[in-house]
């Protein structure tokens, strides 16, 4: 029994070392990463609320106006299907606020398809393709970068990180929500990931 039991508490400390260890990665990374120079900023979707789009998204799409407005970027992509059938795409709303902060709408381009983080940057990058651009910069909230980043640069694209300077997950239990989320996420993709180098290998 008492065996049992230190194995027990050894591999919950192993586990709460791994989940500390990760989190730290999370919170950390990119935090002090300065814009640099690209073709696009690439924002990732998030809620809107009819023709609103949400706190975090607000967030995300004010931050890339700001890039363009300082030259980092010459166009913002947005991305985002639509929540339901009664309601514009996250993409459409995004642009139009945008649009509504001086963006012209020339330098603002769109997809209406992607519903996951995998699907925002293959399908942003298809429709950069088609417009000649090929850096960028990806905005989204700080926590979502690492998992972003990973998944933009196994997409084969020149990115680079641009988190937004301030979160709209304030509260502690939010943000740990979120976070536990985002590890969750970034854990089951790396995992897919290896499963499928693995298959091709062996295949």
């Amino acid at each position: 029994m008492k065996l049992h039991n230190a194995i027990l508490i050894s591999l919950s400390g192993l586990l709460a070392g791994v989940f500390l260890y990760n989190a730290v990665s999370f919170i950390t990374y990119g935090r002090d990463a300065e814009p640099v120079k690209s073709d696009a900023a690439i924002v990732l979707g998030a809620a809107s609320y009819g023709d609103r789009p949400s706190p975090v998204f607000r967030e995300r799409i004010n931050h890339a106006v700001w890039l363009y407005r300082n030259g980092y970027v010459t166009k913002i992509i947005f991305t985002g299907a639509r929540d339901s059938v009664n309601e514009p795409p996250a993409s459409t709303v995004a642009s139009l606020y945008a649009a509504g902060r001086g963006v012209p709408l020339r330098d603002i381009l769109g997809e209406d398809r992607s519903r996951t983080t995998e699907e925002n940057l293959a399908c942003a990058r298809d429709l950069a393709g088609k417009n000649g651009l090929k850096t960028f910069l990806v905005v989204s909230d700080p926590l979502h970068m690492k998992r972003a980043m990973r998944i933009a640069h196994d997409l084969g694209m020149t990115a680079y990180p641009s988190p937004t300077p301030t979160t709209r997950y304030r509260g502690f239990g939010s943000r740990m929500r979120f976070l536990a989320r985002e590890i969750y996420f970034y854990d089951t993709y790396a995992a897919r990931r290896w499963a499928l180098r693995l298959a091709r290998h062996v295949l």
